[in-house]
C-alpha cells in the first residue's frame, strides 16, 4: 500500500512539472492512441514483379463479409447464456448390472426420487409392505402366495419359485451410487413352504437368482415409463433422508449428544444439510472421520461484493488476524453406536467437549433442520 501511494504521488508530481511534453500530449509517448485507426486508409494491395513467382498473400485478420450495422445494434444488449448440453438418445437413466449371481439395477436419479417409484411398483404388483425404513432407503414384503398377487405377477413367479405353491417375500434396499445424484436398488428374495409360519431369514446376497432378475427387469421397465411423468417435491426428499426418531439427550460426562436412528450416509447427508439451513459457517469436513468443522462467529453465506477499484482504495477488508480473533470454531462429529445408530457431538477439539451450552445450542439447531 505504501509503495502504491509512492508510485501514485511521483506520477502526480511528472504530470504538473513542466518542460514534460515528450511525455504527455498529443505529441508525447503516452499520447492517447484508441482512436488512430479512425485515421487509416485504405492502400492498394501489394503487387509483386511479374516475373517473380509468389504465393498468394492473404489478408491475416481478414474482415467477415457480413457485419451487422453499428446503428441496427441495440444500445444495450445481454449476450445469450449458452445452451446446455443435450443428453444423447442412447443415455438411459436406468440400467441393470451384474456380479455373477447377483444383479442390480442403477438409476440416474437420487434415492429420495427412486423410492416412492419402486415401492409403488411391488404394491401395484400386489405385494404389501410389511416393514419399511425410509431412512436406511428399504422395505420388506408380507409372506404371500402367487395367489395373492397381481395375476401377471403371480403368473410369473409362480413358475421361477422351487413350488409354485409356495410363499415368498422380497426385500428391497435403495443406496445411493458411486456417482453422486444416483442410486442404486437391489431386490433379495425368501421362500417358504405353504402353512409353515418359520421366519425364513433373507440370505446375505441372493436368494432366488431367477426371481429377483424378473422383479428387477420389471421395475427396470416402470421406472422407465413413469420417469418423465414422476414427481418428487423436496419435502418429500427431506423426509427421505432425515432420521427416522431424533432425539437431544446427554452422554455419561453430562454432555449433549443428539441421537439419529439411522445409517451412517443419511446421517451425514442430513447433518450438512442442517447446518447449511442453519445459517452455520463449514470451514472444512472429514467424512472419514465423521467430522463437520464449523465456525459459530460466521454465516454459512458469506457473498463478498465485488468492488471497482475506487472503492477497494477506500475500503478496507479485515485480516486473517482479525478473522481468527473472532472465530468461533468447533467441530461436529458424528459416531456410530453400538446399536448401529449414529450420535452426533460437539466438540472444541478431539480432547475437549465444547461448553455445554454451545453444545446444545449447535445441536438444537441440527434437530429443528431436520426432516
Amino acid at each position: 500500500m505504501k509503495r502504491l501511494a509512492g508510485l501514485s504521488a511521483l506520477a502526480l508530481i511528472i504530470s504538473n512539472t513542466s518542460g514534460c511534453g515528450w511525455l504527455w500530449g498529443d505529441e508525447g509517448y503516452f499520447r492517447d492512441r484508441s482512436t488512430d485507426y479512425l485515421e487509416a486508409r485504405r492502400t492498394a494491395p501489394m503487387q509483386t514483379p511479374p516475373n517473380v513467382d509468389a504465393k498468394r498473400l492473404d489478408p491475416l485478420l481478414p474482415i467477415p463479409a457480413h457485419v451487422a450495422d453499428s446503428t441496427a445494434t441495440p444500445q444495450e444488449f445481454e449476450v445469450p447464456r449458452p445452451q446446455a448440453l443435450g443428453a444423447t438418445g442412447e443415455a438411459s437413466e436406468f440400467s441393470l448390472q451384474k456380479s455373477g449371481d447377483s444383479r442390480w439395477l442403477v438409476a440416474q436419479r437420487a434415492p429420495s426420487e427412486v423410492w416412492p417409484v419402486a415401492r409403488s411398483y411391488f404394491e401395484n404388483s400386489g405385494f404389501r409392505v410389511a416393514e419399511e425404513r425410509p431412512q436406511t432407503g428399504e422395505f420388506i414384503t408380507e409372506w404371500q402366495g402367487t395367489k395373492d398377487l397381481a395375476p401377471s405377477m403371480g403368473r410369473r413367479l409362480g413358475s421361477l419359485m422351487s413350488d409354485s405353491d409356495n410363499q415368498v417375500r422380497v426385500r428391497v434396499r435403495i443406496e445411493p451410487g458411486v456417482v453422486r445424484n444416483t442410486s442404486e436398488v437391489f431386490v433379495v428374495s425368501a421362500e417358504r413352504e405353504e402353512g409353515s409360519t418359520a421366519d425364513a431369514a433373507f440370505p446375505a446376497r441372493t436368494g432366488n437368482a431367477s426371481l429377483e432378475a424378473s422383479l428387477l427387469d420389471g421395475m427396470l421397465a416402470d421406472l422407465s415409463s413413469t420417469a418423465e411423468h414422476g414427481s418428487v417435491s423436496l419435502l418429500a426428499a427431506r423426509n427421505y433422508d432425515a432420521p427416522n426418531r431424533v432425539n437431544l439427550s446427554q452422554d455419561g460426562a453430562g454432555n449433549p449428544v443428539l441421537n439419529l436412528s439411522t445409517d451412517f450416509d443419511r446421517a451425514w447427508s442430513s447433518i450438512g444439510r442442517a447446518l447449511e439451513l442453519g445459517n452455520v459457517r463449514v470451514d472444512d469436513i472429514n467424512r472419514s472421520l465423521g467430522v463437520y468443522y464449523v465456525n459459530l462467529a460466521e454465516g454459512a453465506s458469506n457473498p463478498k461484493e465485488e468492488k471497482g477499484f475506487i472503492s477497494g482504495l477506500f475500503s478496507s477488508e479485515p485480516s486473517q488476524e482479525e478473522i481468527d480473533a473472532r472465530a468461533e470454531r468447533y467441530q461436529v462429529r458424528l459416531t456410530s453406536n453400538a446399536g448401529g445408530d449414529i450420535q452426533v457431538t460437539v466438540e472444541k477439539d478431539i480432547n475437549t467437549a465444547a461448553p455445554e451450552d454451545v453444545a446444545r445450542r449447535v445441536l438444537t439447531l441440527i434437530q429443528q433442520n431436520l426432516g
